[in-house]
């Protein structure tokens, strides 16, 4: 089946892959729906923080509220999000947070956290 849903593309930096993303569907699950693993993922729903990243480049449109367990208003206005409740606005580049166990392609090695 075609997939009309006009999609950008979101830029992982610690592989510098990318892959493409509907406007409107998570980060996460425009991963998802290929098949590919970068960002972690837990519950996919805003409650575990699994897989909290940093908007370095673009904008997101918000899905669902963040929970502030998770992010903290102050970390929010330095970029970061869960991946889980965001939407590209336009084409996004972005950090994983935390240990990144599980890159797109084979043959990549093992990343050092960008942030702990």
């Amino acid at each position: 089946m075609f997939d009309s849903h006009p999609k950008v593309q979101v830029h992982i930096a610690q592989t510098n892959e990318s892959y493409p993303c509907a406007l409107d569907e998570s980060l996460l699950k425009g991963m998802l729906r290929l098949g590919r693993k970068g960002i972690p993922v837990g519950c996919v729903n805003g409650g575990c923080g699994v897989c909290k990243v940093r908007i370095l480049e673009g904008t997101t449109t918000l899905l669902g509220p963040v929970s502030r367990a998770h992010v903290t208003q102050e970390e929010q206005d330095m970029g970061y999000t869960l991946a889980c409740r965001v939407a590209p606005g336009c084409v996004v580049r972005l950090e994983v947070v935390g240990k990144f166990e599980k890159p797109f392609s084979r043959g990549f090695g093992q990343s050092n956290p960008i942030l702990t």
